[in-house]
């Protein structure tokens, strides 16, 4: 009877220490920890949303005074925008890879715009179909692979935003840089507005931060913001990372978390 008890009693323990050790283990392998204070900004601070419509106004006041000054170019003038995390909102993808301690993966980041579930950023609807009622046209310049085009431009579609069709929607080929895809622009366009959330999306010359992380040509270029080349907010992702964490050997989680702690400026820094 005493050996029963004490197995009923032990049981539950066993239990519970078990499924501690699992949640444990899964807290300690989760790779993505470092998105949830980023990730939690985005979606639930009202200063991100504020961001998005100052950028958006500052680029209608920016279109209207370009439309209005004396142009010689006589080529019909265009508005070029990153697709993600520019005009639209792919947070609930970070919200998946947080909960599930996934990696990113191309697979789990198809399985998500296939949905075509993404929703509009603040205040990037009104901008372009505004920039519609002036003769602008919007060209997608993205970096989404070419096999996602059907699934974006029916997610767009559903939003309502203008000319979300393949002739102005131009995702990735061979080169994650933009440059030929502007120049393809170019031929046909004057572009008046860059808009988007990695430095990528407006000039060449800014891609190569190995110099100060990319600080000094961000200075050399800063007439620009503002005026033709338009910033959205994004801490949860993006090209400026791969600088933090740049290293001659591989990192697992843990040693990325500490190469982030590193990059980090502290009062001995200063």
């Amino acid at each position: 009877m005493r050996k029963i008890f004490f197995a009923l009693i032990a049981v539950p323990i066993l239990i519970s220490s078990c499924s501690k050790s699992i949640y444990t283990q899964k807290q300690e392998n989760n790779t993505n920890e470092h998105l949830v204070m980023a990730t939690l900004w985005f979606q639930r601070a009202s200063e991100c949303r504020a961001l998005y419509y100052q950028a958006f106004n500052i680029a209608k006041l920016s279109l209207d005074n370009q439309l209005a000054s004396q142009n010689e170019n006589s080529l019909p003038k265009a508005v070029v925008v990153d697709i993600d995390e520019t005009v639209l909102d792919n947070s609930p993808f970070e919200t998946n890879s947080i909960r599930t301690g996934q990696s990113f993966t191309s697979e789990a980041w198809t399985e998500w715009t296939d949905m075509a579930k993404a929703s509009p950023t603040p205040g990037a609807l009104e901008f372009l179909n505004y920039a519609a009622t002036k003769g602008v046209e919007t060209f997608y310049i993205s970096n989404r692979d070419t096999s996602a085009l059907t699934k974006t431009i029916e997610n767009l579609q559903k939003l309502g935003f203008p000319f979300a069709d393949k002739q102005h929607v131009l995702l990735k080929t061979d080169t994650s840089v933009k440059t030929p895809r502007r120049n393809k622009v170019l031929e046909s366009h004057e572009i008046l507005i860059l808009a988007g959330d990695n430095l990528g999306d407006f000039d060449e010359f800014l891609e190569d931060r190995s110099t100060d992380f990319g600080f000094s040509k961000v200075d050399k270029m800063q007439a620009e913001f503002g005026n033709r080349f338009i910033v959205l907010p994004n801490p949860m992702y993006g090209s400026w990372e791969k600088e933090v964490l740049k290293s001659k050997t591989k990192l697992d989680a843990s040693e990325k978390e500490k190469l982030r702690k590193k990059r980090l400026i502290g009062y001995e820094e200063l």
